[in-house]
């Protein structure tokens, strides 16, 4: 299995976690960090709809809080068509991984592999 097989493995896993009353649809991701660390994320949602979470910044998240700083990959998964992710989480995304290789999967095996430099060409980038 290489290293996408199981990111999308994890993904998936991740996603039967997912905390989603409102909306109904879970979303599981999984990134990679150089060192070969994996961490995974899935979907909290809120009645306050502005402080849900999405998987992908779940998964980011928990990887920075564990001391990593770069990802390399992430595998994003959901039912229906392999989910893109949203523009906050590009953006997230962006910051960590700006050159990451991204695999866009749904539940029913179909794939979409891509780049986060595809996804947001024109990230915002801090400059000191």
């Amino acid at each position: 299995m290489d290293k996408m097989d199981e990111l999308v493995s994890r993904a998936t896993a991740a996603r039967e976690k997912a905390y989603c009353p409102y909306s109904g649809f879970a979303v599981g991701a999984a990134v990679l960090t150089p060192d070969g660390r994996i961490f995974t994320g899935c979907n909290v949602e809120n009645a306050s709809y502005g402080l849900t979470n999405c998987a992908e910044r779940t998964a980011v998240f928990k990887a920075i809080s564990e001391g990593a700083r770069e990802i390399v990959a992430v595998a994003v998964v959901a039912e229906g068509e392999p989910p893109p992710p949203c523009g906050a989480c590009r953006q997230v995304l962006a910051e960590f991984g700006p050159r990451a290789e991204v695999v866009l999967a749904s539940t029913t095996g179909e794939r979409i592999r891509t780049s986060v430099d595809s996804l947001l060409p024109a990230a915002f980038r801090f400059k000191k």
